[in-house]
């Protein structure tokens, strides 16, 4: 059985991040981008930096300068990334390598990314990288092309580490390759986040990290690449969308009413048009929203001043990485969960979030936030995403291995996830217990 450990008070997030001195493990996903404000409750803005050096080049046919902008970033010999083909079929690689070769650019490609991107591709591809003499990666496809992308970078910059270690946490990334990024799917973001998440297979573990060299150089982002995507994926890509944005807007810090209106916004938008794209992957209008959206989900603008939380991010990782389950699906299956979990935490944020991105008019705090979690599944359900773990395929699952996903989620019961409700290995525990239906 798992054991109960004491809560650990979570510090100051100024003198953790300034003065370094804390002998205590803490989730430092949680604290990047993170409020440095006193411990004490205060409702005003909150000091923040921001940085999102990427540059966006958004509309129609705006795959076709893929090349200028990658000379414009140092570019003499490139490697291209992709997934499972479908680049291929469409005729979108031939036309990257052939706008290449215009401008003289000597390309290599590498395919076959997988969703939860696989370590092992990215250590192949680094090594290709390196012999090929690639100056710089360029990523066709969607999330976790774009991730793998970034693990070649960095494993091609340091070909004596192993890039695993960077994911594990025993090294810190110090240099890489700049990435640019030809988005083929709106959702997750990784065309203008600092993270990326990598699978390693032979232990099942599945992690992100976040690091500036993450960022990718510029973004191309034309809607129409998106009208192929199946329906599935268009929905996974809508809830992931809305993860980024809540996984920062459910925070314990209060008084950033411009962040707060800017997240809030976003969700409006993207739940206006998510079900529509699904229905309709063609609608111009639609598919360009939700690819702005995810954009602007990961870059970091909405969570501004606050500490991330992230906690259905890290459940859902153990989901993928024992069950191999979509991205997207992990997330729907545990938001529900957790917000049912943590709701009595803070339960003014969530009749904040029931008001302002709902609409619901309920006073009472409690019921609006009850009211605004039942409608959120809800949203799920019409995008036809899973809630549970019957709902998901993977069945319900035995006691032993929620316990391991609890451990393994918290590496141990060495770390805290989140900081709306910061969970230990035994509130994991009791999170993933609420899903297991």
């Amino acid at each position: 059985m798992i054991q109960v450990k004491q809560r650990v008070k979570r510090p100051n997030a100024r003198r953790f991040l300034l003065a370094g001195k804390s002998k205590k493990r803490y989730n430092k996903d949680s604290l990047i981008g993170a409020a440095m404000t006193p411990e004490k409750e205060e409702f005003c803005m909150h000091s923040f930096v921001y940085y999102s050096p990427t540059k966006v080049v958004f509309g129609k046919d705006t795959q076709k300068q893929a090349a200028k902008l990658a000379k414009e970033f140092g570019a003499s010999r490139v490697m291209i990334v992709y997934g499972s083909g479908s680049v291929v079929r469409s005729g979108l690689l031939a036309e990257i390598e052939a706008i290449m070769a215009q401008e003289e650019i000597p390309c290599c490609t590498l395919g076959g990314v997988q969703p939860n991107p696989r370590t092992a591709l990215a250590r192949e591809g680094a090594k290709q990288a390196v012999e090929f003499g690639a100056d710089f990666i360029l990523a066709v496809g969607g999330g976790s092309v774009i991730d793998t992308a970034k693990a070649i970078a960095h494993g091609a910059a340091t070909p004596d580490v192993d890039l695993w270690e960077y994911w594990k946490g025993t090294k810190t990334v110090e240099r890489s390759l700049p990435v640019g990024v030809v988005l083929t799917i709106s959702a997750a973001g990784s065309e203008t986040s600092d993270s990326a998440v990598l699978t390693d297979e032979e232990s099942g573990t599945k992690r992100g990290i976040n690091t500036p060299f993450n960022r990718p150089r510029f973004a191309i982002m034309n809607p129409e690449l998106t009208y192929t995507l199946p329906r599935y994926q268009v929905a996974c890509g809508v809830v992931d969308i809305m993860m980024h944005t809540m996984d920062r807007y459910f925070n314990p810090v209060k008084g950033n009413d411009l962040t707060d209106a800017f997240a809030e916004a976003l969700l409006r938008t993207v739940m206006k048009y998510g079900v529509t794209a699904v229905n309709n992957p063609h609608d111009e209008q639609a598919m360009s929203e939700l690819m702005w959206c995810g954009s602007v989900s990961h870059n970091g603008l909405t969570g501004l001043g606050g500490l991330m939380d992230f906690c259905p991010h890290k459940l859902g990782h153990e989901l993928s990485g024992r069950f191999d389950v979509a991205h997207g699906a992990s997330l729907s299956v545990m938001w529900g969960a957790w917000a049912k979990y943590s709701r009595s935490e803070h339960p003014e944020r969530f009749a904040q979030f029931a008001k302002e991105v709902l609409g619901i008019s309920e006073t009472d705090i409690e019921r609006a936030g009850e009211m605004a979690i039942e409608e959120v599944v809800n949203y799920f359900r019409k995008l036809e995403m899973p809630t549970s773990f019957t709902e998901l395929g993977i069945g319900v699952q035995p006691e032993e291995v929620l316990q391991d996903m609890a451990m393994r989620a918290t590496r141990g019961d060495t770390i805290q996830l989140g900081s709306f409700r910061p969970l230990n290995a035994q509130r994991a525990l009791e999170v993933y217990r609420l899903a297991n239906h």
